[in-house]
């Protein structure tokens, strides 16, 4: 059993890409639930108010603002690890998506928070944007579950592979 400098980066990244999961089903989670408040509102028989509902949903386009930053640090992580490493194959497959959340995080106006416009509570209730927002959150959540098994069977390859 060998540890070496390669082992080590697929240990992080599948101890990273934990929390790039979590990430992910949080957020299809709450664009779920903008998706209920925003059906919601057309609802006459609904008892909560309109200020409760707009403060929900406030809260929850908060708490996606929070998410964003983190993510694209560790997919930017995972990069550099890979390309120290000299690990090309997993570097091209993360490539596209690190390619994706640069030019998100160039197109938002608070480069701070990374926020854009789908995390604006005025535009995150339209339609558009909150199918756009899921579909993007379930194809998140299928990339970072192949790459969490993708680097499983790397690191216990190359812990298992002669020096």
């Amino acid at each position: 059993m060998v540890f070496s400098f390669v082992a080590f980066c697929y240990m992080l990244a599948l101890v990273l890409c934990s929390a790039l999961l979590f990430f992910a089903v949080w957020r299809i989670a709450a664009y779920d639930e903008l998706w209920r408040e925003s059906n919601a509102a057309s609802d006459p028989t609904d008892c909560i108010t309109k200020l409760e509902r707009e403060r929900k949903i406030e809260k929850l386009c908060r708490m996606l603002m929070k998410l964003a930053l983190p993510e694209y640090f560790i997919h930017c992580l995972f990069c550099v690890m890979f390309l120290c490493a000299l690990e090309w194959l997993a570097l091209a497959v993360n490539l596209p998506l690190f390619c994706y959340h640069s030019w998100r995080f160039m197109q938002s106006p608070d480069k701070q928070s990374a926020a854009d416009a789908t995390h604006d509570p005025s535009t995150a209730t339209q339609a558009e944007v909150l199918a756009y927002c899921r579909r993007e959150g379930w194809c998140k959540l299928g990339f970072y579950l192949l790459s969490y098994f993708y680097y499983l069977y790397n690191m216990v390859y190359n812990m298992m592979s002669p020096a």
